[in-house]
């Protein structure tokens, strides 16, 4: 097993949430398995007080769901809030690119055109996790130029409900080639300070998402009764 991150002491439990994140994100704590704490303990070399008080920040954002008496769950979206939440991100969304047109200063159009160029590098390579990282940091640049704090938060909020999903299922070519080509339209968008036009390509991009997220929840229903799962899912059968 490879070495596990060093964990500081005086914010262990914010340490802990961050690495419990991002198992969940990127699949190894699967949608609506329950979380086993022992292992992750003994994994982490912690004891379980700061392990459930991680568990507690996932929770309010909406990731794990704690049951009393069963310990916690990965939060499984139904495919009718996927639905219902990609109807009120492609709003949010096309709004922040609205303001984003313009408010934004030169030298942050300067930094997200940067990072999408590596996040291109990392499409053309394949490398999925690599992209989704720096596409989290573009779509925040964008926000966090919009200038609004309720918009992002909120923003944020259902981001997270559907964060669960990102890996369930290989991102296949055509969807994955779609939404490059929907951030390279944005960042063009960006520049030109259009932002009609950066609206509507934040809207067609959610119902690119919105297929994606279709063929994980479609995963995720045949996976319903599989057998034999690998011991480093960390996970119990609920």
């Amino acid at each position: 097993m490879s070495a596990q991150p060093v964990i500081l002491r005086r914010t262990l439990h914010d340490e802990l949430a961050t690495l419990l994140r991002n198992m969940i994100i990127e699949g190894k704590l699967r949608p609506g398995s329950r979380i086993a704490e022992s292992r992750l303990c003994t994994r982490f070399d912690v004891s379980r007080t700061p392990l459930r008080e991680a568990l507690k920040v996932l929770s309010v954002e909406g990731l794990v769901q704690l049951l009393p008496n069963k310990g916690a769950t990965v939060v499984r979206v139904t495919p009718e809030q996927v639905e219902e939440t990609l109807a009120i991100l492609g709003t949010l969304e096309a709004l922040a690119g609205e303001l984003a047109c313009a408010r934004i200063d030169q030298e942050r159009i300067h930094s997200t055109k940067s990072a999408y160029k590596q996040m291109l590098e990392h499409f053309c390579h394949g490398e999925e996790l690599s992209y989704y990282k720096l596409n989290g940091i573009i779509h925040k640049a964008i926000f966090e130029a919009a200038n609004n704090a309720t918009l992002s938060e909120t923003h944020a909020k259902l981001q997270a409900r559907l964060s669960t999903l990102l890996f369930v299922a290989p991102n296949s070519p055509p969807r994955w080639a779609e939404a490059a080509e929907d951030h390279e339209q944005m960042m063009t968008a960006l520049e030109e300070r259009n932002g009609a036009k950066f609206a509507q390509v934040a809207r067609r991009h959610i119902s690119h998402r919105a297929e994606m997220m279709q063929i994980a929840l479609d995963t995720l229903e045949s996976r319903a009764g599989a057998q034999g799962r690998s011991a480093d899912d960390y996970f119990e059968r609920p």
